[in-house]
């Protein structure tokens, strides 16, 4: 399998519509930290009038709450959590203009609804290996909800973040064409 190198500045909608499911990436750019407690109050917020507290639209999401940091490091551990606890907020995330969502595990049928309704996509990114993709990090600054702790939204600017597309913007799940193909 190829590896594919992408800038997300460059990551336009007739680019995504290209990439499929079991593709493997290197993504190179900004992408936001957000986990259970800031993908609530995001849109709780949002359902009060309250403006995301970033502009999502075209943006990247990272389903990980990064360890403390040691010092004369960017960021402590920074491995993915399991995406389906976001799974009821993310189709109002998406048709709000949110273009990619980083974690583990597999999402369910409304958000895959959602990620072709919107030409999104859902990558993941090697539970366990929070340490290697920490290196991956080059930059790391609180944006939002810092009395979140470790689920702050933290932006990142990351080079070469190993992921896969795991639900391709037509809805091809990697999880269920893995399963069929050596029938598990």
């Amino acid at each position: 399998m190829n590896t594919i190198k992408i800038s997300l500045d460059e990551l336009t909608n007739e680019k995504i519509k290209t990439l499929k499911a079991g593709d493997n990436l290197l993504l190179s750019g900004v992408i936001y930290t957000a986990r259970d407690a800031a993908h609530k109050r995001m849109c709780e917020d949002f359902e009060k009038g309250i403006d995301f507290p970033f502009d999502i639209r075209g943006k990247a999401i990272y389903y990980a709450g990064p360890c403390p940091t040691k010092p004369g490091d960017v960021i402590g551990s920074c491995g993915p959590t399991t995406s389906g606890r976001m799974d009821k907020y993310a189709p109002l995330l998406l048709d709000n203009g949110l273009k990619i969502m980083i974690g583990k595990g597999a999402r369910n049928s409304n958000v895959i609804e959602a990620i072709k309704r919107n030409g999104c996509l859902y990558l993941g990114a090697v539970g366990g290996c929070g340490a290697l993709i920490a290196d991956c990090i080059k930059s790391a600054k609180i944006l939002a909800y810092d009395d979140l702790g470790t689920e702050a939204i933290i932006e990142l600017i990351v080079e070469d973040f190993p992921c896969t597309v795991l639900c391709d913007s037509f809805g091809n799940d990697f999880y269920k064409i893995a399963q069929e193909k050596f029938k598990v």
